[in-house]
C-alpha cells in the first residue's frame, strides 16, 4: 500500500513544451523565447525556484558551475512559477516573495529533502459498496540511505460524525467514586451509552487515520483513484506558498504557484491546522 501510495504523490503529467521569457548568457534577461515556460514536473519546479537548470531545462547546475544559484536567473524563472493566468495573488505580493527570496544577506531556497513541505492528495475509495472521496497528507522522511513519502493524515467524510463528543452538562460522566463499586458502572460507557467518547480524558482526539487503515485491512475500504495532488510549502522564511498542476494550452502551464501567503504571527499554526482538516 505505500510503494502505491507513494506513486500517486509523484503522478507528474506531461505538458507540452512552450516559449516564453527567456535568460540569456550570464544570467541576463532576455525576451528571445528560449525559456520552457512549462514545468513539467515538481522536481523541476524545485530546480528553476532555486536556479539549478539551464533556461532550456536540458542543464542541471551544481554546487561550482558559474549559474548555479544565479540571481538573474532566479528572477526569470521565479517570474514563470506563477499562476498568472487564472491566480489572484496581486504584483506586489509577488514582488515581495520574489525580494525575500534573492536578497544578498539571505537568500531563501526550498529543498525537497528538507521538512517544512506536504503534498495534499485527493483520492476516492470504496467505503462499504460506496463511492467516497477521501484527502491524504503525506509528507517526506528519511528511510534507510534515501527517504520515502508516508501518509501523515486523512480527512475522510464517512468518519465526521463517528465521534461528536458532548460538552457541558450534556456529557455523561463516572462519578468520581467509581472506584469504590470496583469500576462496575463501566456499564454506562460500554454497554448503555451511544457516546463512549463522553468518558475519556478532556483531551481525547480521534485517530482517524489509524480507523481509516483498519477498515481498510477489515476489507471495507478499497482504493479507486487519484483525482488531484498539490503541495504546500513553509520553507520559505515568513511566507506560505501553495503549488497546483495546471494542464491547459498557452504559456503559463505545469507546476505553478496558486497561492501565496504573507505570514503574521500565529498564520502557519492556522494554515496548518486547516490542511490537515482540524478545524
Amino acid at each position: 500500500m505505500r510503494i502505491t501510495l507513494i506513486t500517486f504523490a509523484i503522478l507528474f503529467a506531461s505538458i507540452s513544451i512552450v516559449s516564453a521569457q527567456g535568460i540569456g548568457s550570464g544570467g541576463t534577461i532576455q525576451d528571445d523565447g528560449r525559456l520552457a515556460a512549462s514545468t513539467k514536473q515538481l522536481n523541476q519546479f524545485f530546480r528553476r525556484f532555486n536556479a539549478e537548470e539551464s533556461p532550456d531545462g536540458n542543464t542541471r547546475y551544481y554546487p561550482g558551475d558559474s549559474l548555479y544559484h544565479n540571481l538573474a536567473l532566479r528572477k526569470g524563472f521565479v517570474q514563470i512559477l506563477f499562476d498568472n493566468q487564472t491566480g489572484s495573488i496581486s504584483p506586489d505580493l509577488k514582488n515581495q516573495f520574489t525580494q525575500s527570496l534573492l536578497s544578498d544577506s539571505y537568500p531563501q531556497y526550498i529543498n525537497f529533502h528538507r521538512e517544512g513541505w506536504y503534498s495534499e492528495v485527493q483520492a476516492e475509495f470504496m467505503f462499504k459498496g460506496k463511492r467516497e472521496k477521501a484527502t491524504l497528507i503525506l509528507k517526506i522522511q528519511p528511510e534507510g540511505l534515501g527517504y520515502e513519502w508516508v501518509i501523515d493524515a486523512v480527512s475522510f467524510p464517512p468518519f465526521k460524525n463517528l465521534f461528536n463528543k458532548p460538552v457541558g452538562d450534556e456529557k455523561d460522566f463516572l462519578h468520581p467514586l467509581s472506584h469504590e463499586l470496583g469500576f462496575m458502572n463501566l456499564r454506562r460507557a460500554f454497554q448503555d451509552s451511544k457516546m463512549p467518547e463522553s468518558f475519556t480524558n478532556s483531551t481525547f482526539h480521534p485517530d482517524y487515520l489509524t480507523i481509516f487503515l483498519y477498515e481498510m485491512k477489515q476489507g471495507n475500504l478499497k482504493f479507486l483513484t487519484v483525482n488531484d495532488v498539490k503541495f504546500h510549502f513553509f520553507q520559505v522564511e515568513g511566507w506560505y506558498f501553495e503549488v497546483s498542476q495546471f494542464n491547459r494550452p498557452g504559456f503559463n502551464t505545469g507546476w505553478l504557484i496558486s497561492n501565496l501567503v504573507k505570514l503574521n504571527p500565529g498564520d502557519k499554526k492556522a494554515i496548518e491546522k486547516y490542511i490537515y482538516d482540524q478545524k
